[in-house]
């Protein structure tokens, strides 16, 4: 998609600056002139959400770390120190807390966006297998940051959660005891884990940067999965018809974000982590937060530790694999009608597994767990079979013909018949 600059000068200040780093022309390029696919849906706008929330996290991070004490006996009484006596403390921890939650929420929607309209497969596989990286920063900076209150959900979660390494053979002791900086969670874990919160933001910003590069490379994938053939009449800029599209979507979504900062700003936190933590009572059901639940139901669906591990690591890493699992030549959803169908039964998976992760390790539960793990992991090796003999719907010959119902056979012919023979109708 990346071609001629279209970008020119317009003051002699301007050309002096191009001539010597065209930032100007890098930003006009990239956000102005970019052509896109135009017939991109609302669900390609949780990119820039994602962007915003990311900024957001890392401003309101940076925040709030000038007044946290990261130290195992001042930690808790710190965070009550931000949200008592600091000035607009409260609304700081609010936002970066629920925040979390909002990026995960977004990022879950733009995941499955692109495993419906199969935005993974060729040329866009380094830019998906970047945007699974991203995932793994995230959830490792989001557990990180869930231990820095010591509350008792934050204590202990992180004692579950770090002792998993120990199932790892040779390497799994020496990984434990550098993550806890000793032979137990205490004060040296806080510690690691306060500077690699800070840290993991900015890595991801810099891994958000290839993936955007990679995206402007190879272009963006649309509904249909039609690559681009006519620019000029497949695309349209960048700006204004994608940022204002953009922008309303930001809005609204922000709208939902302060929903929850300024009237329910707890409710996706737990009451536990609002009680010291204490080395010496385990809480009655230790959870983690709610964006990793599908996961920790797959770990303790496997009776072995380390088969529960490896389990819960290759849901994350499989999606990584998805160009090559899945061997249709067909990207969009909308024109397999098989697929499609399991692409929904496999949210309804995870939506199951999320609630069973917060059930507890028991009866039914464990056993339910087991079966839908089975089914998760049962969707990719599907998809692999389905590719071979699926026969899908027939495509349009190009975006624009299916944004103007000029596609020969299917909803796209009877769209245009209707359009051609309504004057017809009305003379």
């Amino acid at each position: 998609m990346s071609g001629h600059s279209s970008y020119v000068p317009k003051t002699g200040f301007e050309r002096w600056l191009d001539a010597r780093l065209p930032i100007v022309r890098l930003m006009h390029d990239s956000a102005v002139s970019y052509p896109v696919p135009r017939n991109l849906n609302y669900f390609w706008t949780f990119g820039g959400i994602l962007v915003f929330m990311l900024v957001a996290q890392i401003v309101t991070g940076v925040i709030l770390a000038m007044h946290y004490t990261p130290h195992a006996t001042m930690a808790f009484n710190s965070v009550e120190h931000i949200m008592r006596d600091v000035n607009y403390g409260w609304l700081m921890r609010y936002l970066h807390a629920n925040g979390a939650s909002m990026f995960f929420v977004a990022v879950y929607i733009h995941i499955f966006r692109g495993l419906y309209y199969g935005s993974y497969k060729a040329p866009r596989e380094v830019l998906w297998i970047l945007g699974v990286v991203i995932f793994l920063l995230m959830m490792a900076t989001a557990f990180m940051g869930y231990v820095l209150p010591w509350g008792q959900m934050s204590f202990w979660g992180a004692t579950v959660i770090t002792n998993l390494f120990s199932a790892l053979p040779v390497v799994g002791e020496t990984i434990v005891t550098f993550l806890w900086g000793g032979y137990s969670v205490d004060n040296p874990t806080l510690n690691r884990f306060f500077s690699l919160h800070f840290l993991l933001p900015f890595m991801i910003f810099g891994v958000v940067i290839l993936h955007v590069w990679a995206l402007h490379h190879v272009g963006q994938n649309n509904p249909t999965g039609v690559e681009v053939k006519n620019v000029a009449k497949d695309t349209v800029p960048f700006t204004p018809y994608a940022t204002v599209k953009d922008l309303f979507a930001m809005v609204c979504f922000i709208a939902l974000f302060s929903w929850f900062v300024f009237y329910t700003p707890n409710f996706l936190g737990h009451a536990d982590n609002y009680i010291p933590a204490n080395p010496a009572a385990t809480p009655a059901h230790i959870v983690p937060e709610w964006y990793f639940l599908p996961f920790y139901a797959i770990l303790r669906a496997i009776p072995d530790k380390l088969g529960g591990v490896l389990a819960m690591f290759a849901a994350i890493a499989v999606l990584a694999f998805l160009p090559w699992l899945d061997t249709s030549k067909v990207k969009s959803m909308s024109y397999r009608p098989v697929a499609r169908i399991l692409f929904w039964v496999f949210a309804v998976v995870c939506v199951i597994l999320g609630w069973l992760g917060a059930m507890p390790a028991e009866g039914g539960y464990v056993i339910a767990s087991q079966i839908f793990t089975l089914l998760y992991f049962g969707y990719f090796v599907a998809l692999f079979v389905l590719g071979i003999f699926e026969k899908p719907l027939p495509l349009p010959s190009s975006i624009a013909d299916s944004v103007l119902g000029t596609m020969k056979g299917g909803s796209g012919a009877r769209l245009a018949t209707a359009t051609a023979s309504e004057p017809q109708a009305k003379g």
